[in-house]
């Protein structure tokens, strides 16, 4: 994983940094409450795992509370309403996939896209957080690597069946991730967090993701390129 060295010029306390950890601090927060409404509905979907499921959905909310109180430690007031718009095209296809009964869809939404774009952020943070958001943070991300791997055990379980809507779910929803990374580019930046190593460690996640399902090394270039075309 790409890792930056902090930077020492990192004011915490600045108009400028709150003012940017006010839409960042939002996303998480916000990223974990879509992700514990997706366990909860694929749990629905899933009922033979619905007793992992709801126990993963329950750690999102355990990590929703810890980013609520990284805002407070700063004295920031997370920027919701676009924290919702942020996640609302992945937010709309989850819920579109769910209605359609898409179980392997909406497992790519959330285990692999969602999980993915977590843990690169969290990786590409935890070095240029603050101590109390640094500590929050490394506890979160070990968190994520279990729910990446639910979704990659249960897609590799049914590899053959899934294949087909596994790289038409990619089709649709890969590009989404670039239009988020360039939204909140800025915003990252001023926190110490490239956007180059942001999809560095987003496609090298989501790549090795894609291997342990079953997809081969020529597959996985064909599928990253729907989201570089949109970089």
């Amino acid at each position: 994983m790409q890792q930056l060295e902090i930077s020492p010029d990192i004011d915490f306390q600045s108009e400028t940094y709150k003012d940017a950890y006010s839409r960042i601090n939002a996303i998480v927060i916000e990223g974990e409450q879509e992700a514990f409404d997706n366990y909860h509905r694929l749990a629905e979907l899933i009922p033979d795992d619905k007793e992992q499921l709801v126990s993963l959905a329950k750690m999102e909310s355990r990590h929703k509370k810890g980013f609520q109180a990284c805002g407070k430690n700063l004295a920031v007031t997370p920027d919701m309403p676009f924290a919702q718009v942020f996640f609302s095209e992945l937010h709309g296809n989850f819920q579109k996939a769910a209605a359609q009964g898409k179980i392997v869809t909406c497992l790519l939404i959330q285990s692999l896209v969602i999980e993915c774009f977590a843990i690169s952020a969290y990786n590409i943070y935890i070095p240029v957080a603050d101590d109390f958001a640094r500590k929050i943070t490394e506890g979160v991300v070990k968190d994520e690597y279990l729910h990446l791997n639910f979704g990659e055990e249960w897609l590799k379980a049914n590899f053959d069946t899934v294949k087909a809507e596994l790289e038409e779910a990619n089709r649709e929803n890969l590009p989404i991730v670039w239009r988020m990374l360039n939204a909140v580019a800025n915003d990252a930046r001023v926190l110490g967090m490239e956007k180059e190593a942001l999809i560095e460690d987003f496609m090298i996640s989501y790549g090795e993701a894609l291997s342990n399902i079953g997809f081969t090394t020529r597959d996985i270039m064909r599928m990253s390129a729907y989201g570089l075309v949109a970089a």
